[in-house]
């Protein structure tokens, strides 16, 4: 018999597993109907929304496109150069319309993730998964970070009644389990969470387990993505930059890397975890089989009890 708490766990995927990724690369991703498909295929019952625009943005045909296969809507992610004011209206304009999306199809349920405009910084890409306290945010900037993080947050609420978490990343300014504990300490616990994403953590420097259990009272979503020791290493090694370290697969299948998944399942259901597991496998456009790796990812999860 599956554990009651495991059973309240529900597994999706998202359009990044397929190299929909919100960073402007070249090569062809493959279009919503077959990523939807393959992803219930797969085994999964939900999804996030990927792009603004890449899956339908009328509510009517977003609905009626996921009742087909079974699938439910559960995140949407919301890239914002928060350390820089200008960039704030915008943000919160895009957060915003984003959610109204959300909440006419599904309700108040999912969540607006956001995160760091990643892969914008010439420095921070460069440096991906080897970030030192001197790459890090002057506290000027980090004041508008934080401002600008709650500004949007406390709009999304407001407007639409859905809640954000913050998803920290490789190649962002919210890399590090320094910067992530900061950026906590900085903003307001009723109005925003974390959406933990283990494969970012490792890459960044941290214990996933460690951190789930450092930040599980903010922990509002999960990611579970792995990391391949071997090509961090190389990527420290070579001095790749993050684009190449995908490349590369940093972010391997599930179980072919060093995050002990059975742990962090094993704390999620101790901490009384209910919600949304989404896997990520992060691949570029056009990269690796996709359907197979969210196959396997998904088979290797049931040995977690999920």
């Amino acid at each position: 018999m599956i554990p009651s708490t495991l059973a309240n766990i529900h597994i999706a995927n998202a359009p990044c597993s397929w190299g929909v990724l919100e960073f402007d690369l070249p090569g062809k991703a493959l279009g919503y109907a077959q990523v939807l498909d393959e992803i219930r295929d797969t085994g999964y019952v939900g999804t996030e929304l990927g792009d603004w625009g890449f899956m339908p943005t009328d509510p009517p045909q977003l609905r009626s496109t996921l009742d087909a296969r079974g699938l439910a809507m559960v995140g949407a992610f919301v890239p914002v150069a928060f350390a820089d004011g200008s960039a704030h209206a915008a943000g919160e304009a895009l957060a915003v319309k984003t959610a109204r999306l959300l909440a006419a199809v599904e309700g108040h349920t999912p969540f607006i993730v956001l995160a760091d405009d990643n892969g914008k910084d010439p420095s921070r890409t460069r440096k991906a998964g080897r970030i030192t306290n001197a790459d890090g945010l002057s506290e000027t900037q980090w004041t508008a970070f934080a401002h600008g993080v709650q500004r949007v947050a406390q709009a999304v609420r407001d407007q639409t009644g859905l809640r954000c978490v913050f998803h920290h990343h490789c190649a962002g300014f919210i890399e590090t389990p320094d910067e992530i504990a900061l950026l906590l300490q900085l903003t307001d616990p009723t109005l925003l969470g974390l959406c933990f994403d283990t494969g970012h953590y490792r890459f960044g420097g941290g214990d996933p387990l460690e951190g789930l259990k450092r930040h599980r009272d903010r922990i509002w979503h999960m990611h579970f993505k792995d990391c391949s020791p071997s090509v961090k290493d190389q990527s420290k090694s070579n001095d790749w930059d993050y684009f190449e370290s995908l490349r590369h697969g940093v972010f391997c299948e599930l179980g072919k890397g060093d995050v002990n998944f059975a742990a962090v399942t094993s704390e999620l259901q101790r901490t009384g975890y209910s919600g949304w597991i989404v896997v990520e496998q992060d691949v570029l456009p056009g990269m690796g089989a996709p359907k197979e790796f969210a196959r396997r990812n998904r088979e290797f999860l049931k040995t977690c009890g999920l």
